[in-house]
């Protein structure tokens, strides 16, 4: 029998000790959620359920990151699915992480073990055990969110009804590892990053954190849209032209990074940020599986791949590679836009389509309980 928070509630389940695929162990682990739509799940463990999973520097509230998706008659509809989306383990919206208090009262820090997109899903299949969810209709998700997509598929694919996986690709790139490992090289070179201890000191690494994000975020977009945007314009007021450079006399371009940066270190730990980015680089779907294309060519769950035309970080070629040998392929999607990786989280319009076409041809495979199951339902709302 399921139990869940209050819908848009934020609920946090515990999944007890949790050991990660390299030997680590989180002590007292936990798991913050939300839902959307009543959960219904049969007798036979059939459920409605959507799960939804963020990317990096996402959390578990979908309805606000995809506004406009989540909802009664929406793609993700409400009237037929219960969306439930978590926030990733070693995050900082409400699950498990480095700035956590550790069960001895003092802060996770530099003792949180490093961890894979598979301990995420490991941890994210506890958690529905936990809650008495037993069975998806569908696992959908977006950059980090598709690579824990992908591993779903093939770490518990009796488990998955479908799948649809997001600018993402079958393991992380050199080029990837390259800009991810610049990032953490960022913060943790920061004065106050203290080895990862800084939590009690009274600082943060911002300026690493925000480094870090100013170089992420080049990536998440697309060149054209910066350079459309913004041009060789200097900031208003300011003049990066003079006889000295100065920090304080700025491009434009440099003035919309550090915004972008100030927002992420209002909301961010960067703690978070090293342990996620470094399970980016980790990502392989083929390790311990005799390679991409046999692990890929193995996966049995009816899978849609979506790529964005002009995505730097994620190419589109990734995508195709996943289109071109997935051993139960659903559907081939595209994302035209200017915007680059990104553009899943802003071109709603496409992204609406995109999802009602996945639910429309992913519908003979989804086990979702019908009306005439409906005297078998047992749910706590």
């Amino acid at each position: 029998m399921a139990n869940l928070v209050p819908q848009g509630e934020l609920g946090i389940q515990s999944i007890g000790d949790f050991r990660t695929e390299a030997g680590g162990t989180i002590e007292d682990a936990f798991i913050a959620y939300q839902r959307w739509g009543e959960l219904k799940v049969t007798d036979d463990g059939t459920s409605n359920v959507l799960l939804i999973e963020h990317a990096l520097t996402g959390d578990s509230d979908v309805a606000e990151w995809w506004k406009g998706l989540v909802g009664p008659g929406m793609a993700l509809d409400t009237d037929r699915f219960c969306v439930l989306c978590t926030n990733v383990l070693g995050g900082c919206s409400g699950s498990v992480g480095p700035a956590s208090r550790h069960p001895d009262g003092d802060h996770w820090g530099s003792r949180f073990p490093a961890i894979s997109i598979r301990d995420q899903v490991k941890a994210e299949k506890t958690f529905l055990d936990a809650v008495g969810v037993e069975r998806v209709s569908a696992v959908i998700g977006g950059s980090m969110g598709g690579a824990r997509t992908l591993e779903w598929t093939l770490m518990y694919p009796g488990l998955v009804d479908a799948a649809l996986v997001i600018a993402v690709s079958a393991r992380a790139s050199a080029w990837q590892i390259g800009i991810q490992s610049s990032q953490i090289n960022m913060i943790e070179n920061d004065l106050f990053w203290h080895g990862g201890d800084y939590h009690d000191t009274g600082y943060f690494p911002t300026a690493g954190l925000g480094s870090a994000r100013k170089l992420a975020h080049l990536t998440y977009r697309g060149e054209l849209e910066i350079d459309e945007r913004f041009g060789s314009d200097p900031q208003a007021g300011e003049d990066p032209f003079g006889t000295f450079r100065s920090p304080k006399q700025r491009f434009s371009v440099q003035s919309y990074l550090d915004h972008q940066a100030r927002k992420l270190v209002e909301r961010f730990d960067a703690g978070s940020y090293v342990i996620l980015t470094d399970s980016l680089n980790r990502h392989d779907i083929g390790r311990g599986r005799g390679g991409l294309n046999k692990a890929l060519a193995s996966s049995t769950v009816p899978t849609m791949v979506v790529g964005v035309d002009t995505d730097i970080l994620y190419p589109y070629h990734q995508q195709e590679h996943l289109s071109r040998n997935l051993g139960n392929l659903l559907a081939m999607g595209k994302i035209s836009s200017p915007v680059g990786h990104d553009a899943f989280l802003t071109e709603f319009r496409q992204m609406d389509n995109i999802l009602r076409r996945f639910i429309m041809l992913a519908g003979p495979t989804l086990k979702t309980p019908t009306p005439e199951q409906a005297g078998e339902i047992e749910f706590y709302i």
